[in-house]
């Protein structure tokens, strides 16, 4: 079965999740993102590689940072930037998501950047799109934030260059996060040996050890000896029903301390793809910690997400 996200010559032309795609795309994204991290430092931070050239964020769901950032890594392209947070314009007024994206395309969209609640949405817009049209999913439902997963091994590999030497573990709301799942599926891509997800048996997903992950319930056990610790917010708003007993005990058993950070090894990082509960997920003092590298992430965001628009535009090499 072809891949949607390849072009005959296996070349990228939408990016929609993770799962599936080669190692040599992965490592293709990541190694142009390296090249793109010195712009944002430089005093004009732009180059011409999406000049001429069109960008919609469609949000149907709201995101401020993942929003801000595909917006900052568009204009560093010099691309035109149309940001529609559709849940209230005009699909509150009762407009289909094809007819949105009509309509988009009728103002001549090279690209569109979908976030949606329900999962599967983007690849529904790609197969709709003109053949001349890339999509990148922004989040759709429980299923895949590839951006945030690749912005994500990017900052591990930043810290951690020996991929193949080391231990991740995931901690946290496993069940309803599409950033876990989009996780999972590039540091496995990327030859690393062992992944860790930590959660308590209601926040799993059926089955997850296909996924090439241990399971751990007990934190303390599943934080020995790791590199990287990745906190997941508890994500509320998707739950249904009584998973957990209170915020207070889940901090208790799963929220990440400097107490629980000892346990991993000494030069382990911590990261968390936000936004963050604080005294829910994790303290203030691990968040705001040496060995935190929460807000790089954000900033390295900004280059995966500008290397990705560059790939799929077919232009890579900043000037």
């Amino acid at each position: 079965m072809n891949n949607p996200q390849l072009d005959s010559n296996g070349q990228l032309k939408h990016l929609l999740s993770i799962e599936g795609l080669p190692r040599s795309i992965l490592t293709r994204i990541l190694d142009t993102a390296e090249s793109f991290a010195g712009v944002s430092e430089r005093e004009v931070k732009k180059v011409p590689l999406l000049r001429g050239k069109t960008v919609c964020n469609i949000f149907f769901e709201n995101s401020t940072r993942t929003r801000t950032t595909f917006e900052l890594a568009a204009k560093r392209l010099s691309a035109d930037v149309v940001s529609l947070n559709v849940g209230t314009s005009s699909q509150a007024k009762g407009e289909t998501i094809l007819d949105t994206v009509d309509n988009l395309i009728a103002m001549h969209a090279d690209m569109f950047v979908v976030r949606h609640s329900q999962s599967g949405a983007a690849h529904f817009i790609a197969r709709h799109v003109d053949p001349q049209i890339h999509v990148i999913n922004a989040g759709d439902g429980r299923h895949s934030h590839p951006t945030q997963g690749l912005l994500d091994v990017f900052t591990i590999r930043r810290y951690k260059p020996d991929m193949h030497n080391l231990r991740v573990a995931i901690v946290g709301d496993v069940l309803h996060s599409r950033v876990a799942r989009s996780e999972i599926h590039a540091l496995t891509t990327l030859g690393v040996p062992e992944v860790r997800v930590i959660a308590p048996k209601t926040l799993l997903p059926p089955e997850v050890q296909k996924l090439g992950v241990q399971v751990y319930h007990d934190m303390r056990k599943g934080l020995k000896d790791v590199d990287v610790i990745m906190m997941l917010r508890l994500q509320n708003e998707r739950m249904t029903g009584a998973l957990l007993p209170s915020p207070q005990e889940y901090f208790k058993c799963y929220g990440l301390t400097q107490e629980k950070l000892e346990l991993a090894r000494p030069n382990a990082i911590v990261m968390h793809p936000g936004p963050m509960n604080r005294g829910v997920e994790i303290e203030s003092i691990v968040a705001d910690g040496p060995q935190s590298v929460i807000l790089p992430q954000v900033t390295y965001g900004i280059a995966v997400r500008m290397a990705v628009m560059s790939i799929l535009a077919g232009n890579t090499e900043p000037a």
